[in-house]
């Protein structure tokens, strides 16, 4: 990776750092909340938390926050997209797939991106685009196959099921990604984007939690307690403001190395802490995942450049 041309500071290599550790954690941090509370509950009080530290530092850095009501329509579509949905089908995939495969399902968002790019906005697809695309999708089906296959019966449904979660949760995000550029195009600030994303997507968590008539209490351990500090502060708004602050720095194509660098984390955490197992398949479907997000956002650099 080319992180260091075009003399990258300390400080930027401490933002790269961070936000590449504190996402890498927070998948582990998500599979520990899985199981009394519904994800959906789990998840607004995530974002209540989240969405309440993101606001004031949207005061704090003078960001605007008073919009119009057809504004307020795309920041509900951003909250529904990537601060509700997203996560509650993450929250549901945990429950089948070991939580380092759910970050590496999620690394493909920056192909999903370039793919929803094209259908949507037209934008053309470079063959070098199309190459990172084939060698993300087989990386994760070899990622997966031991979870898929892991008994002799046949078939695991449930790994099957979790994948299929992960699978929608990361195009619910890169739907959410599609509203974001909108809105960055009609001249929005990211983070009062996001800032209201936020309130719109813990708001609809709650009326939809209510009307299940699920519960709203959470698990009194430290485990689960932990967790929610972790994912509403932490991942939430600490990891997205040094990304933001690489993204002003460095620009996207440099910063969005950290989404190819965080399943590994990710994966090493669950082997130290759920006995994740490396198979030669794993390693492969590793490497492949790896490189072809590589390809992708080398390649959108060079687009950029020229």
């Amino acid at each position: 990776m080319d992180l260091g041309d075009e003399g990258l500071s300390l400080f930027d290599f401490g933002l790269y750092g961070l936000t590449v550790i504190v996402w890498g954690f927070s998948w582990y941090a998500l599979k520990l909340q899985v199981g009394t509370v519904s994800p959906e509950v789990s998840v607004f009080w995530r974002f209540v938390l989240a969405a309440v530290v993101m606001m004031g530092f949207a005061r704090f850095k003078g960001a605007r926050l008073s919009f119009p009501l057809s504004t307020h329509l795309r920041f509900a579509a951003m909250g529904a997209l990537i601060f509700s949905t997203n996560f509650v089908l993450f929250y549901y995939g945990a429950t089948y797939v070991p939580s380092g495969l759910l970050s590496v399902v999620f690394s493909l968002a920056s192909i999903f991106n370039l793919l929803l790019a094209f259908a949507i906005f037209r934008q053309k697809i470079s063959r070098r685009v199309l190459i990172g695309g084939l060698l993300g999708f087989t990386g994760v089906a070899l990622l997966f196959r031991p979870q898929i296959f892991a008994n002799a019966a046949g078939f695991d449904a449930g790994a099957i099921v979790g994948l299929g979660f992960c699978v929608a949760g990361t195009l619910s995000f890169c739907l959410g990604n599609m509203v974001s550029a909108s809105s960055q195009k009609a001249g929005i600030s990211v983070l009062s984007a996001n800032a209201w994303g936020m309130v719109y997507g813990a708001t609809l968590l709650g009326l939809f939690a209510a009307i299940k008539g699920d519960s709203f209490a959470i698990e009194w351990t430290t485990s689960y307690l932990s967790a929610l500090v972790y994912l509403a502060i932490f991942a939430s708004v600490v990891a997205f403001a040094c990304y933001l602050t690489l993204l002003g720095r460095i620009g996207s194509a440099r910063a969005g190395y950290s989404t190819v660098m965080f399943p590994v984390v990710a994966l090493l955490v669950s082997t130290a802490l759920e006995g994740f197992v490396w198979t030669p398949d794993v390693l492969a479907g590793l490497a492949a995942v790896l490189a072809g997000n590589l390809f992708v956002l080398t390649g959108n650099r060079a687009a950029v450049r020229r």
